[in-house]
């Protein structure tokens, strides 16, 4: 049946009582790296000799990614082998005057003092074949460090190395995006975070206009007392063209749930606040107050305000047939 609001002729039907929505959080949030590693040489004071990457290239784990120069460790291995050799020929020399004067202790031919020293000569013999050792090991080692590899799967994120420089030690050469993930920080209030769990999908829209899909893979433990907000944490497949950096809008899906929906051409907008006219069964309209929820195409969902089987007003010019059709089917 029409009935005429200020003027403009309305049409009375039923709400929708028992209709499954989608229901969600809606955020914005930017898109970081899950890890970014810092990549830089553990030897400093040698040329680069070489760099074998640059941005975007993949790298897998140990693989080489800078060569320093190697000619002046390489040299210094050499000659921390031969004091080496020198040390443990100066041992065998020790070991075998030891051996003897222990054959003739019993002669009398040597003092015990003697016997003392050439087993002191002998132990500071070994101790320097040892010493040797370990300096021999530290110089191989840094003449390994001398190619830079990478630490773990992944993606070059930026270089600041080139040929001919000279690397020092805790200088960043390159970063590598920790096996290509990335990820959505989103800002969820905090009177919604109770609603957030983990596993939960998500669906976002960059900026660009891109359709992304993700999965809720940590909350924050705390809420950040400025903003009243939340960081939640979301996984995005690595191959969908998501870049740290980039802002996203996006939806954490909670589930299907049942909700009452009007037509949007039912809702008034006064003084801030919403309302619907409501037709009683003696054909009475009375403005309503509501709360409204989510929209879903030309829906809209009535939170409170109005109760299941009430009849709301859906406002319609003359002109529009189709509505006026349902109206008077």
């Amino acid at each position: 049946r029409s009935i005429w609001v200020t003027g403009v002729q309305t049409c009375a039907l039923p709400i929708f009582e028992t209709v499954q929505v989608q229901r969600g959080v809606t955020a914005n949030g930017t898109v970081y790296a899950w890890q970014e590693i810092v990549i830089g040489p553990e030897v400093g004071g040698y040329l680069v000799a070489a760099v074998n990457v640059d941005v975007g290239d993949r790298v897998r784990k140990g693989q080489a990614l800078v060569q320093l120069s190697e000619d002046l460790l390489a040299a210094e291995v050499a000659s921390k082998r031969a004091n080496l050799e020198q040390a443990q020929a100066s041992l065998e020399n020790a070991a075998a005057a030891y051996r003897r004067a222990q054959s003739l202790s019993g002669s009398g031919a040597l003092s015990q003092s003697d016997m003392d020293k050439l087993r002191s000569e002998e132990l500071a013999a070994r101790a320097r074949v040892e010493v040797s050792k370990a300096e021999l090991q530290g110089a191989d080692l840094r003449l390994r460090h001398t190619r830079v590899t990478a630490s773990d799967d992944g993606i070059i994120s930026a270089r600041s190395v080139n040929v001919g420089q000279v690397a020092q030690v805790g200088s960043e050469m390159l970063r590598l995006l920790r096996k290509g993930r990335v990820e959505w920080r989103a800002e969820i209030p905090e009177s919604r975070m109770r609603e957030i769990g983990i596993g939960q999908n998500v669906k976002l829209t960059t900026a660009d206009g891109a359709q992304l899909e993700g999965k809720v893979r940590a909350i924050a433990p705390t809420v950040e007392s400025s903003t009243r907000a939340g960081l939640v944490y979301v996984d995005i497949p690595s191959n969908r063209g998501a870049r740290p950096g980039m802002f996203a809008r996006g939806e954490i899906l909670l589930g299907q749930a049942a909700a009452s929906m009007v037509s949007l051409s039912s809702i008034v907008t006064q003084d801030g606040y919403t309302y619907v006219f409501v037709v009683s069964d003696q054909q009475l309209v009375a403005r309503r107050r509501v709360e409204t929820g989510a929209v879903r195409g030309k829906q809209i969902e009535i939170v409170s305000g109005v109760q299941p089987g009430e009849r709301v007003v859906a406002i319609w010019r003359s002109e529009e047939r189709r509505v006026g059709k349902e109206c008077r089917s």
